[in-house]
């Protein structure tokens, strides 16, 4: 019996991270060392599921992990078409359309892929629009579906609600996270739920936010908890069936940058939780950032280890971070088993913002990523690149350590928001106790900006900016990019290689510098360690005992995503498989391509059998529908903007300030009018309102010529002002691709995850 449930396990990838405790480990070794630079493409499954953001206003990422169960692959798209695949030929078995509306407000179109229920042989999934669906993994026939924004969003109707991720499986329950907005302080909740696998009824919900009497809510100052955002799951669970216990790796409480108004540790946000999969009830927490303030969630997949530590077995939980650590915490216990130590960190100097004054720092092991910077570690790859970094540094606060507070002054920090590590977490080899972890050193650059009166809070981040020139080279020496390999036995490093190049740099005889990545890796008994992830568009193989460079491949696109491996079940040939997109936040091209590596046989033909699925029906976005012109409440003070500018010849300067265009004080209204100077505020109806989130720039708009009447028509000849051009996110597209303006999302927004 057990050599046949070896041959079943190394046949399939039946979890997203390959078990449920996410490992990302196959026992294949079919392919090794020796032969690996023989692998070529096999099949090719193409999908027209993408954007490259000119149909459509927002780009999409094909960060899918495809499954392997019972001789069948199953994936998802980034419009969240889930499609059955023959794991020998990529032909198509069945495909499931939800009928995803491309209209929904997203930053990406992105799915990292499905779920398996095996009791109930069932393919779970859940969509951008918080739709979760279970479907008969032989038919692809819909058997039940789940509206998750139910009781979440009504209070907060224009906010994100959404899954990015596969749910977890544990026993009978489906255990689901959510994609929530973090832009506003307030906002849907990040709870986590479990659900019946067999009918979708919902069984349990846990409070990521604590409330008034539950065991954490003394870390929220007053009433700082209520209608709380953010401190969600957006990223991978991990499940412990012997145990029944699910992991989570929670995010930060909305507003990221901001936390004045929520002063305390803020439980249960940017912690490892582990709950009862039955009845949703926690067992143990571990948090590993207190108050957080630089966006600096737990975006990966908590890894189920086995590590030797004093001399005897322990079962584990390695959790890596956005900072660069790596915390290794008792499975059962949750308490660490390499010391971690409390450090004093520098403290903010924002009026209200009242940051830890300790933060959680492991002994063991070391950082996998770069956690500080100074001026003299300015890059000098190019003459081009070190003068435009050196003048954005210009008035900057550059030097400083992990935790360095965001200042009204461009701030550089390291890691920035994207990590160090990220969703695509690491790989780990039970054989070993090696754990394999792909990083980024792109550090973050942006700058607090007090906000108008009566704003939702008084400050925000402006810029959202990764601290890379215009060619996206990082404005730090290299390595830009690193796979490190980490004993976790001991604590150590075991070596560290360069992950990634710039094609253009490589020309230039600038030797590799490594490159963002997102994605993740896997390893096999086979002596490899396989990943994709960087934005060079090469899929690697590297030694996994030396970290040399073994095999490279160039693919059609980056491939943001997790490669998996498996037994083909009629040829007995291992297959390497993985997602190339393009895309994401570091590409402009994009696609939507599955691709299997395999060494070559004699049956093989010319060129790799290639499927390409018939598209599906787009829409443009729309944004939210807006009736104009729209009419406002009558104002506190009968103001004719006409009078003003007919008869006492006034411009629109002359009242409000070019940068922010903001409503005048009284001070500026008793400059000509006496009677205003003692008068109370005035509270102002205001005509345009964008959200938070938007930072819209005057100053910029009238550089670039834009007359005052083209968003607010002809104010000149009006009394009283109506809302007479629209806001929404498609019309200042559109303006912006009249005129060859800037249309990525960072022009306008704070990006979440």
């Amino acid at each position: 019996m057990l050599p046949t449930l070896l041959f079943l396990f190394a046949a399939d990838w039946t979890h997203w991270g390959g078990d449920a405790g996410g490992m990302k480990y196959s026992p294949l070794k079919q392919v090794t060392r020796a032969n690996v630079n023989q692998l070529r493409p096999a099949w090719i499954f193409d999908t027209p599921d993408f954007s490259d953001g000119k149909q459509l206003a927002v780009t999409s990422a094909f960060e899918a992990t495809p499954l392997m169960i019972d001789g069948r692959m199953y994936v998802s798209t980034p419009f969240h078409r889930v499609f059955a695949l023959d794991p020998e030929t990529g032909r198509i078995l069945w495909q499931f359309d939800p009928k995803f509306n491309t209209a929904t407000r997203v930053t990406l179109y992105q799915s990292r892929g499905v779920s398996y229920w095996a009791n109930g042989k069932a393919i779970l999934f859940a969509d951008q629009q918080a739709r979760l669906f279970s479907l008969d993994a032989r038919t692809g026939k819909q058997n039940w579906t789940v509206d998750l924004k139910r009781g979440f969003v009504e209070d907060f109707p224009s906010s994100n609600y959404g899954l990015t991720s596969p749910p977890a499986v544990c026993g009978g329950t489906i255990i689901t996270g959510s994609w929530v907005s973090d832009n506003e302080p307030r906002g849907p909740s990040g709870d986590v739920r479990g659900f019946d696998a067999a009918t979708g009824r919902e069984k349990w919900r846990f409070h990521t936010v604590p409330r008034t009497g539950e065991f954490g809510n003394d870390t929220w100052a007053k009433d700082s908890w209520r209608d709380r955002g953010g401190a969600n799951v957006w990223s991978l669970m991990s499940v412990d069936e012997k145990r029944g216990s699910v992991f989570l790796p929670l995010t930060s409480p909305s507003f990221d940058f901001y936390g004045g108004d929520r002063a305390g540790d803020n439980l249960f946000g940017d912690s490892v939780v582990a709950l009862d999969c039955a009845t949703g009830k926690r067992k143990w927490h571990f948090q590993t950032v207190h108050h957080n303030t630089w966006d600096y969630d737990l975006p990966s997949q908590p890894i189920l280890v086995t590590v030797q530590h004093n001399g005897k077995p322990v079962d584990a939980v390695a959790q890596l971070t956005k900072t660069g650590f790596v915390f290794l915490l008792d499975r059962d216990s949750g308490k660490p088993l390499f010391d971690v130590e409390e450090r004093p960190v520098p403290q903010s100097s924002i009026p209200g913002e009242q940051p830890s004054r300790t933060q959680p720092f492991p002994t063991r092991p070391p950082p996998f990523a770069r956690q500080s910077f100074k001026l003299d570690e300015l890059a000098s790859v190019t003459p081009e690149s070190r003068k435009e970094c050196t003048a954005l540094l210009e008035g900057a606060d550059v030097e400083g350590s992990l935790f360095k507070p965001i200042t009204e002054k461009p701030t550089v920090y390291f890691p920035g928001t994207n990590g160090g590590s990220n969703w695509g977490g690491g790989s780990f080899d039970p054989s070993t106790g090696t754990l394999y972890v792909n990083s980024m050193d792109v550090g973050a650059f942006m700058k607090i900006v007090r906000r108008p009166e009566g704003a939702a809070i008084p400050y925000r981040v402006q810029g959202f900016g990764r601290f890379w020139d215009s060619n996206r080279y990082p404005c730090q020496q290299p390595p830009w990019g690193s796979l490190t390999a980490i004993d976790l036995n001991k604590g150590e490093i075991k070596w560290r290689s360069v992950l990634g190049e710039y094609d253009e740099l490589t020309a230039r005889g600038v030797p590799k510098t490594g490159a963002s990545n997102l994605g993740g890796s896997m390893v096999t008994a086979g002596g490899l360690v396989f990943i994709g992830a960087t934005n060079d568009g090469r899929f690697r193989a590297f030694d996994k005992m030396t970290g040399e460079e073994v095999w490279t491949y160039r693919l059609p696109a980056s491939a943001h995503s997790t490669p998996v491996t498996y037994t083909g079940p009629r040829s007995g040939r291992q297959f390497v498989v993985i997602a190339a997109g393009g895309g994401n936040k570091y590409n402009r091209n994009a696609m939507a391509r599955l691709i299997a590596f395999a060494l070559p046989s004699a049956s093989d033909p010319s060129q790799p059998i290639l499927t390409t699925a018939a598209p599906r029906l787009r829409t443009n976005y729309t944004g939210l529908a807006e009736k104009l012109p729209q009419a406002v409440a009558a104002q506190p003070v009968a103001f004719s903007h006409a009078v003003h500018a007919t008869q006492a010849s006034m411009k629109c300067a002359d009242c409000h300030a070019a940068d922010t265009a903001a409503i005048p004080a009284n001070s500026r209204c008793a400059a000509c009018h006496a009677e205003y100077r003692d008068r109370p505020k005035i509270d102002w109806v205001r005509v345009y309102q964008v959200p938070g989130f938007v930072f819209f720039n005057h100053a910029t708009h009238a550089k670039a010529q834009i007359d005052c009447a083209k968003c607010h028509g002809p104010v000149a000849q009006r009394d009283v002002l109506a809302k007479e051009v629209s806001t929404s996110m498609s019309a200042c597209i559109d303006c912006h691709r009249t005129r060859n303006a800037r249309t990525d999302c960072a022009a306008c927004h704070h990006l979440g995850q």
